[in-house]
C-alpha cells in the first residue's frame, strides 16, 4: 500500500481527533449557536463531496453505457440509502439532535447513544475514502491521487466538529477530559479500518466502482438528511447553519475542483 493512501485514509480520522480535542481547552458546554454552524459546514461539505468525489466520477466511468450511464449511479445510491435506513432501524442508536430522544435514559446514556451514531455514520465515510483510493490505486479508474486526497480533506473537515460534538458533552456529564477525548476520537476509528478493508478488496471493488462510489454518496447524503439539517436547523438562528452549509458546500467543491 501506498504511503500516498495510508495518509489518505488517516485523514479524516485526523480530523474527528483533533474535533474532540476540542474538549481539552474549552469549557464543559458547546455553545448551541456554534454547534448548529458546525453541523451546517459538515453537511455542506458531505454534500459537496457526494457530489463531485462520488456521483460525478460514478457516472463518468460508465460513460461506455451512454446515455444509461446514470444506471449503475442511480443503483449504487438507492442502495446507500437503503443500507443506511436499515442500519439506523436496527442497530439501537441516538440521532445526532439528541433533543429529539424519547424516554427516561440518562443524560450520560443518551450521549453514550450519540458516541453510537456519529460512529455508525462514519462507516459510508470510510468506504468513500477507501473505494476513491482503490480506484486511485488501479491505475485505470480516472481518479487521481490530488481528487482522493480532496474527498479526504473534506471529509476530515466535516469530522472535525463531530469530534467536538461527541467529547463535550462527555465532559459535561463528568467524565474526564482524557477520557471524553478517547471516547470522541474512537468514534472515528471506524473509518481507517473500513477504508483499509476496501483497499484491501481492490480486486472486487474495482469492477463494481460506480456502484460503490454512489453507495457512499446514498449514504453520506442519508446521514445530512436524516441527522444534520434537523440539527442545524433546530431552535434560533437556524439560518446561521444554512450559511455556513453553504460556506461547507462551496469549500468542499473548491478543493475537488482544485486538486482534482
Amino acid at each position: 500500500m501506498r504511503i500516498e493512501t495510508v495518509v489518505g485514509i488517516l485523514i479524516p480520522f485526523l480530523g474527528t481527533a483533533l474535533g474532540s480535542a476540542s474538549v481539552l481547552f474549552m469549557k464543559n458546554k458547546l455553545n448551541p449557536l456554534l454547534q448548529r454552524g458546525l453541523t451546517g459546514f459538515a453537511a455542506g461539505v458531505m454534500v459537496a463531496a457526494s457530489i463531485w468525489s462520488l456521483i460525478i466520477p460514478a457516472i463518468e466511468q460508465s460513460e461506455f453505457m451512454g446515455k444509461l450511464s446514470f444506471i449503475p449511479a442511480v443503483i449504487g445510491f438507492w442502495f446507500g440509502i437503503l443500507f443506511l435506513l436499515l442500519l439506523d432501524r436496527t442497530i439501537p442508536h441516538l440521532h445526532m439532535n439528541s433533543s429529539r430522544a424519547e424516554g427516561p435514559e440518562s443524560n450520560l446514556q443518551k450521549t453514550t447513544m450519540l458516541v453510537l451514531a456519529v460512529t455508525l455514520h462514519n462507516l459510508p465515510e470510510g468506504m468513500a475514502v477507501g473505494v476513491v483510493y482503490a480506484g486511485w490505486l488501479s491505475g485505470d479508474a480516472g481518479i487521481t491521487a490530488m481528487g482522493a486526497l480532496a474527498l479526504s480533506l473534506g471529509i476530515a473537515i466535516q469530522n472535525f466538529p463531530e469530534g467536538a460534538i461527541i467529547s463535550m458533552p462527555l465532559r459535561a456529564e463528568g467524565i474526564s477530559r482524557k477520557k471524553a477525548f478517547f471516547y470522541g476520537t474512537l468514534s472515528g476509528a471506524v473509518e481507517p479500518v473500513g477504508a483499509v478493508l476496501t483497499v484491501l478488496a481492490a480486486g472486487f471493488v474495482i469492477p463494481l466502482l460506480p456502484y460503490l462510489l454512489s453507495f457512499a454518496a446514498g449514504a453520506m447524503i442519508y446521514v445530512v438528511v436524516e441527522e444534520l439539517i434537523p440539527e442545524m436547523s433546530e431552535g434560533k438562528h437556524s439560518n446561521v447553519g444554512t450559511v455556513l452549509f453553504a460556506a461547507g458546500f462551496t469549500v468542499m467543491m473548491a478543493l475537488d475542483v482544485a486538486l482534482g
